[in-house]
This record gives structure tokens, sequence and C-alpha cells, in this order.
């Protein structure tokens, strides 16, 4: 038998329970799919429970600076970490469970536990269920890509997922991958007490940033004791007794790196190859993420595609911004569009990297004509005061318009500062609505107004 609804949504990540809760309040009988964890890679493997080790991770780090601040912590600082998992563990769960419960007592809400393919472009098995609707919304997310290294399939490895289920600490751990997901568990790790190796194929990390955002990272995280090996072309692993042995190709330092653990941070993928999407003539791209327009709709009439699997953003806030935009063009009547937004993210280091808008490199490929501003955090009293003065500050202005076209704060604060920034330029307001604001004193924050008074022209 086939039940009717309204609505299907697939997945209960940041945007499918958004999209839930605003089709049932209009009366449409929705159906909700979840085929593992409730909430998604936030809640489960994501942002909460990584964040919440970085947390941990900070506290120790601090700890071991006590004397710094004239504090004395007798007897050294030693990190438990079936505690530290067990506080992870008691954080996301009361997320998830709170996420599943209101779900199920949601109003013209049925949850259906399983996995969910598509039989047509209306039609959805779920196990032995079968559910139709008019319109399907799919939010299945991702998972870590696992590449195929030589000699990976002769090892146990750790992916960001994985990672979730570590109660004790790695002696010696191998992070392949120097961006965002190898950064933040390599500085981790290194804080509860792991030798960490950084492997990255590139010539430096987060190459998507700007080389001197690249260099400032490399210099905090190797200030810690990280081993960073760049330019690693050739990966491959083999297994020698309790030992890891990693081959990297590089021009400098030893040809291989030893460990007992490795972790793989090298990207993601969507989860849409087992969805049925050919069932439903959904079409996918050349990395199996799902074809939107700029209002998420999908190549078929009536379905959507919200969150990480349309490649859209990868990002919790991009996956609930995705929500905002089709509950706003299907219930509300207002054309919102993906490309109104602005790249906006951060990097949960410790200082933290916060992004928006273009890069330096962006800025100069756009050939307009650009202003920019920097300023070194040992010149923000904020910042010397907690003893945080690694990192800096820098914004790019368009010359002509006077509109601000990014910003990287890489420093204390920095991913709460960013959105000084990011709002006046989602309001399209000159850079001097900022450079003239009364700021409170002492914060991170006061010092950008000082630094669009010093702006000077970017150079070729």
């Amino acid at each position: 038998m086939t039940r009717q609804f309204d609505a299907i949504v697939i997945g209960t990540g940041q945007a499918g329970p958004f999209l839930t809760r605003r089709l049932t309040a209009t009366g449409m009988k929705v159906a909700i799919v979840e085929r593992k964890l409730f909430g998604g890679t936030c809640v489960n493997t994501g942002c909460i429970p990584t964040k919440t080790m970085v947390a941990s991770a900070y506290a120790a780090h601090l700890a071991r600076r006590a004397a710094e601040f004239g504090v004395v912590v007798d007897g050294g600082v030693s990190v438990d970490m079936r505690q530290v998992k067990a506080r992870k563990d008691a954080i996301c769960g009361q997320s998830r469970e709170g996420l599943e419960a209101s779900l199920k007592k949601l109003e013209n809400c049925t949850v259906f536990e399983g996995h969910a393919k598509f039989e047509s472009s209306r039609e959805v098995s779920v196990g032995r269920d079968k559910i139709t609707a008019d319109r399907i919304f799919i939010n299945v997310g991702g998972r870590a890509i696992v590449p195929p290294m030589p000699g990976v399939d002769q090892i146990e490895y750790l992916t960001n997922s994985s990672m979730m289920g570590v109660d004790f600490l790695p002696r010696r751990l191998i992070v392949v991958g120097g961006s965002y997901v190898g950064l933040e568990f390599g500085q981790m790790f290194r804080r509860f007490g792991s030798e960490v190796t950084i492997i990255e194929m590139g010539p430096r990390l987060i190459h998507r940033e700007d080389a001197d955002v690249s260099a400032a990272v490399q210099e905090i995280i190797e200030r810690e004791g990280i081993g960073v090996r760049l330019n690693s072309k050739c990966i491959s692993f083999s297994k020698e007794g309790a030992e890891i042995r990693a081959k990297v190709d590089c021009k400098d330092g030893s040809p291989e790196v030893s460990g007992t653990h490795v972790l793989l941070a090298v990207g993601r993928r969507p989860n849409t190859d087992d969805l049925g999407l050919e069932k439903a003539a959904v079409a996918i791209d050349d990395h199996g993420y799902i074809v939107v327009d700029d209002q998420l709709r999908t190549s078929v009439p009536g379905i959507w595609a919200v969150g990480d699997c349309n490649g859209k953003g990868g990002f919790t806030h991009t996956s609930w911004n995705d929500a905002e935009i089709v509950a706003a063009n299907l219930l509300d009547h207002d054309p919102r569009r993906v490309s109104d937004r602005i790249t906006a993210y951060a990097l949960y280091i410790d200082p933290p990297l916060g992004r928006a808008g273009l890069t330096e490199a962006q800025a100069r490929d756009s050939r307009r004509k650009v202003l920019i501003g920097k300023r070194p955090m040992t010149k923000v009293g904020r910042a010397v005061e907690k003893g945080e003065t690694q990192g800096f500050t820098k914004v790019l202005i368009d010359a002509d318009t006077r509109e601000i076209l990014g910003a990287a704060i890489l420093g204390t604060g920095g991913d709460e500062v960013i959105h000084s920034i990011l709002d006046v330029m989602y309001a399209k307001a000159p850079y001097t609505v900022i450079q003239r604001a009364m700021h409170i004193h002492p914060t991170v924050s006061e010092l950008i107004p000082t630094m669009l008074g010093e702006l000077q022209p970017l150079a070729d």
C-alpha cells in the first residue's frame, strides 16, 4: 500500500527539519525520512561534536599556559580522553534526541526510519513502505572521501566520523590533508597530547585561502609542535606491527612518516549514489552532486535538493540558508536566490579564522581597483591582554564603490568579529559605515575602524 503525502523530506540534517516545520505549519502532511542518526553531520560528526572537543583541547592548552597568567597548577595537566568523549557524546546526544522527539511529536508530520530510494519522480520507498508526494526535498548530506591511495586498504584508518568514537589518545597521529578538517583535528589532538604530523599534497596548507593566511596558520600549528609535510604528491601506506608508515614524495625531509594512527581528511562526497536518482531522472554532476538552479530546484519539477548534496556550500549555515531560500520561494512568494548570499565560513583552529567574501587573490583577479587594510593581532589590545596575539586582520575594499569585497580575520575572536564586516557587506553600505562607528573598548572589533582608516592600494 502506498501512502500519500503533500511533501516528502529525505534527511534530517539542518535543512530537513526546518523545511518540515515550515511545510507542516501550512497544514501540509509531510513525511520525513532518516536512515541513521537524526541531525545529520552537524549534530553527530561535524560542528557540534568537533567544536565541543576543540573546547576541551583549548582548556588543556590554556591550563598548560597557566603560569603565564600568574596561575599555579599543581601536579601538571593531563587529559582524560574518556571524559572528553563523554562530554562530547552528552552534548551531541541532547541535540540529537531533542530533534528526534520534536519531529515525532510534530503535528502533520510522519517520521520514517530507514533508507529512502526513489522509485519514480513522485514515489519513494523506505524499506517495505511506499510513500508518494508532489513535492520532494532531498537533504542527504555527505561523507568523507577515502582516496585510492596505495596500501590504504591494508591499514585501519580514521575519518571525521570514526574519530567521534575515539576515547583514547593516539600516540602518533598522521593526518592526511592540510585543510579545515585536518587542521582542526591535528591541533586538537596535539593539545590532547598526541604527536601529530600533517601531510598535504599541495604546496601550502588550506590552498583556497591567500598565501599569507596559509603561512600564518602553518606558523601557528608548528609553534605547537605539529609537523607539516607539504608537496606530498605520492602518498602510500604500509603496516609494520603496530606501526603505520606513510610514504611521501617530498623535496625536503624524510620520505617516510611513521605513526600509530591515520586520519584521512582529504575531502567529502555527497550521499547520492544509493538514492535511486536515476529512476527519478534527477541530474547529478561528475562529482555526484545534485544539479540545482539558483532557487535549489533540480532538473525535475517538484524536486529540490538542499544542503551538502547540492555542492552549493557544504556548511551547516549554507544548508540552513538553502532551506530558508526554498521556503521563501515556495511558501512566502519571496524570490530569494543562492547567488544573493556572500561566501562566509570559519576555520576553528585556535586562534580561529573568520572569512567573508573575496580573497585577496580573487579581488586581484577581478581587475577592480582595490584597497587593502591589514593589521597584526600584536597591535590589538584585547589580544595582548588575553595573551593570544597570533594572526592578523585583513580587509579588501572596492576603491570606486567603497563597498567591502572581502575580509579575513585570523586571530582571537575572529569567527565572531567577521560578522560586523559581513553584515555591512550584505547591506551594500560603504566601508565608512564601520570606519566611523564607535566600537567598544577593549575588543578585537574596535580595531576594524582603525584598519579601515589605513587603507592602501593593493599591489599588483
